[in-house]
């Protein structure tokens, strides 16, 4: 039974920083290709940043050189920093995990990932 847990939303004023970290356990394959989407209401979800099997990294053109993701593979826990935030970055963030190696492997594993709860950020 795969649980991504996330923890490090809140709210910030534009400019301030908040990092995101998203711990996964039950799965190994979980731990290897992971990602951050977000949401806002009445929009569907949107890939922010991920991580690719071979480590490459990839993000949303709204969020590059202000958002860096990464994992400490130690703890199985994948972060993402958030810097320079803007009122347009507020939404639900969500982390994703890989379902199988043959979907990590393909890629296609950000159409149908596990989910996490979700946790808010909130930028003014």
């Amino acid at each position: 039974h795969v649980q991504l847990v996330e923890s490090g939303g809140g709210s910030v004023q534009a400019g301030g920083s908040l990092r995101l970290s998203c711990e996964a356990s039950g799965s190994p394959v979980a731990t290897i290709c992971m990602g951050w989407f977000r949401q806002t209401p009445g929009l569907e979800r949107d890939m922010v940043a991920y991580i690719e099997y071979h480590g490459d990294r990839s993000y949303r053109d709204s969020v590059k050189g202000r958002f860096t993701i990464y994992k400490d593979n130690t703890t199985n826990t994948l972060y993402l920093q958030m810097n320079s935030l803007k009122p347009e970055d507020t939404a639900m963030y969500y982390c994703a995990a890989a379902k199988t190696f043959g979907a990590c492997y393909t890629g296609s594993w950000l159409l149908r990932p596990h989910w996490g709860q979700g946790t808010q950020v909130t930028v003014s």
